[in-house]
């Protein structure tokens, strides 16, 4: 579904992505892990148009979207949850939501979309009158999938959505994108809880410094020596 070849991205004279080749196959859920710096947000970043690389290829389901802006990226089937959520805090829920379906394809099934995400968000339908800015952080990383939901993506991308949650939130968020996952939305998960997100994933990339130094399925990273030292605290 995604693939990224030869990606170079800098920031003026600070070169941050050098040379990164990966996929994301159709129906997976495929982990970016690091510590901070690796250049896990600016991978996201390139792919949904917020940062143009220097060079190198970002194909969806063929097309190479380099040169795309982030708004007709979106109306292709990509949808980004930025770290720190980025709602509307002086919009309700509802408003928040209804925003999401910005692309023409899905403001025609805007209600179809928006029963699903309160299907998925109990939560977010006991509060659709709340103003974003007042629900707990749980709830609003719950807000912050549900509106990149309404715009019906085929290919979703989150950028540590456990930061700042307590472990039971954080837990029940990681079971929210296996179920995301299970209908059908491919997953691209930057994700600071290294072991959690290698539980969820089917395969996971670990960057340093910009670069890929290990690949693998997320089992087979999981019982990696280097990512048990390095990451797992094992």
């Amino acid at each position: 579904m995604l693939q990224v070849t030869g990606l170079q991205v800098a920031y003026g004279d600070v070169q941050a992505i050098w040379s990164l080749d990966f996929e994301v196959p159709a129906g997976r859920i495929v982990t970016l892990l690091g510590a901070n710096g690796a250049g896990k947000t600016t991978t996201l970043r390139a792919v949904s148009g917020l940062v143009r690389p220097r060079s190198g290829a970002i194909r969806f389901e063929g097309r190479d979207v380099v040169r795309l802006p982030p708004h007709a990226i979106v109306a292709l089937g990509i949808s980004h949850i930025p770290e720190g959520r980025r709602l509307w805090p002086g919009m309700t829920v509802r408003e928040n939501l209804e925003l999401g379906a910005f692309p023409p394809r899905a403001r025609a099934r805007m209600g179809e979309s928006l029963a699903g995400v309160l299907r998925l968000f109990p939560r977010l339908a006991e509060r659709q009158g709340q103003l974003a800015g007042t629900l707990s952080g749980g709830e609003q990383q719950m807000l912050a999938i549900g509106r990149a939901l309404m715009a019906r993506p085929r290919l979703l991308l989150l950028d540590e959505p456990s930061l700042g949650l307590a472990p039971l939130v954080a837990a029940e968020l990681f079971q929210t994108i296996v179920a995301v996952n299970a209908e059908g939305v491919t997953v691209l998960l930057v994700e600071q809880n290294v072991h959690q997100a290698l539980r969820i994933a089917h395969h996971g990339y670990v960057l340093e410094t910009g670069r890929i130094v290990t690949a693998g399925s997320a089992r087979a990273l999981l019982d990696d020596p280097y990512i048990k030292e390095a990451y797992l605290g094992l």
